[in-house]
């Protein structure tokens, strides 16, 4: 039957198709019962069907037909186009943000990918995204994601971001923010539902702390994990083991067995050459004028 079928959709031959309905009683597989005795109905079906295979293989390869004589083949068309104009009004847009909440807006910009890029103060989390959902030349009322960078040599190491989408004006918008250990930033769970597991990630994750979450707990880890594991000085070992014990028959997690100097990599790393905070390319250390770390020398017995 399945045979049959894909020989039907690959032909577009109204003919073939009723000869083979004729000839066939393929109504007693079930297969388009709801059609029986409407032969043309259902080779209609089977050329749309067919049309749809054509275009799918026209999107992603770029050709038309193909035999042993000729290939005839065309550009294939661009989902995403860089187009000038709409770069500028996510220019001027942006711009007009920035001149709404300039108390928040600290940085705009259009980034590699021509979306628009927006660093906020950490205040100004609620007002921010508040903004950008609710405004009618914006309604970006859709949360794609949030995540985080964490870059220890920076004042603020953990690096919030917020990815917006704006199906009204098929945009898209990154909202970055900065944060310590120490410090909270806003949930913007009232705004978005979706941000309840996106925050519960970050905190699982980075150990970022979101104020006023409804449940604030670990999502990927398990019950009673130590560390997060996302952190550039989470130990690659970690800290605890999970293993099967023959003895008591049951799962375990105790200690990692390894010495101290195996769990702590005190080389040089290249997150240790970010910036600051993106000010400016002159605070960027260069990897190879990095110096090695000195080597502790153990107490004499």
């Amino acid at each position: 039957l399945t045979s049959l079928v894909v020989w039907c959709v690959t032909r577009p031959c109204v003919c073939a198709n009723l000869e083979v309905f004729g000839r066939y009683n393929i109504t007693r597989f079930g297969f388009f019962a709801v059609c029986a005795g409407r032969p043309f109905l259902v080779c209609h079906i089977l050329m749309q069907m067919n049309q749809i295979l054509r275009l799918s293989k026209l999107l992603t390869t770029g050709i038309i037909q193909q035999n042993v004589t000729s290939k005839v083949c065309v550009t294939p068309l661009r989902f995403y186009s860089e187009s000038p104009v709409k770069i500028e009004k996510l220019s001027k847009f942006g711009l007009y943000v920035a001149a709404c909440l300039p108390k928040y807006v600290q940085k705009v910009e259009i980034g590699h990918v021509k979306e628009l890029d927006i660093l906020i103060h950490p205040d100004g989390i609620i007002p921010v995204i508040s903004f950008l959902r609710n405004h009618q030349n914006a309604q970006f009322a859709s949360l794609v994601d949030i995540t985080a960078i964490d870059v220890p040599s920076r004042p603020f190491r953990f690096e919030v971001i917020y990815n917006l989408l704006s199906l009204r004006y098929n945009s898209r918008a990154r909202v970055r923010t900065y944060t310590d250990e120490l410090t909270p930033i806003s949930s913007i769970c009232d705004l978005y539902q979706a941000a309840n597991w996106f925050e519960r990630e970050v905190w699982d994750m980075y150990g970022v702390f979101f104020s006023d979450h409804p449940d604030l707990r670990r999502i990927l880890t398990d019950y009673g994990f130590q560390g997060h594991p996302q952190r550039k000085d989470f130990p690659l070992s970690g800290f605890t083991e999970m293993r099967y014990d023959e003895e008591l028959k049951r799962v375990v997690i105790e200690p990692v067995e390894l010495a101290q100097e195996f769990r702590k990599f005190e080389f040089n790393s290249p997150w240790e050459s970010f910036p600051k905070f993106r000010d400016s390319e002159k605070n960027t250390a260069k990897l190879a004028d990095a110096q090695p770390a000195p080597k502790k020398e153990l107490p004499a017995k």
